[in-house]
């Protein structure tokens, strides 16, 4: 008998192990970092002088999740509104800008029978290439999670892990002014 076949029989015996550790593999649960200014850059392309992505691996794509969240990174709950119709008048509010290291991020929401009925972002992200074209893939994603779940308390998207925070803290303050 060859020595070949027994190689081969080994070979598939060991990459069917490194398979099975591979897919058995588990990630330890990340916190997200403080927003704020920075000297160094650990999303996408982005370095001291704030260029690149918005999130935490600078794909293009992005998934929902909530791995990405820290206790101090989950918004306060919204009181239940009070009174008629939900308690909140119809009409628009904008909310405060909040400053990312990659740029500014502000959103302004139209209320219609006591509930949101349109997010729009005046401000994200858009002073570099990579984070204009990041902005404009999670904008929409964004305004449905929060039309959706009527509430800041959304799931963050990987990708745009720090535009994501600050947008959910601009609905937040919203939230709470119109709330009480």
């Amino acid at each position: 008998m060859s020595v070949l076949p027994k190689r081969g029989v080994i070979a598939a015996a060991i990459t069917a192990l490194g398979l099975a550790l591979l897919f058995s593999f588990k990630t330890p649960e990340q916190t997200l970092p403080a927003l704020g200014n920075r000297s160094g850059g650990t999303d996408g392309t982005g370095g001291a002088n704030g260029t690149g992505a918005t999130g935490a691996t600078g794909g293009t794509g992005g998934t929902v999740s909530n791995r990405n969240r820290s206790p101090a990174a989950t918004p306060t709950p919204t009181p239940a509104p009070q009174g008629g119709q939900g308690g909140i008048p119809d009409g628009t509010v904008t909310g405060p800008t909040v400053q990312t290291q990659f740029g500014p991020v502000q959103v302004q929401i139209t209320f219609s029978g006591g509930q949101m009925s349109d997010v729009q972002a005046l401000q994200l992200p858009v002073d570099h290439p990579r984070s204009a074209q990041i902005s404009s893939y999670v904008q929409p994603i964004l305004r449905q999670e929060v039309l959706q779940a009527q509430s800041a308390q959304i799931d963050l998207i990987s990708g745009a892990t720090y535009t994501s925070y600050a947008y959910t803290q601009s609905v937040q303050a919203v939230l709470d002014q119109v709330n009480g």
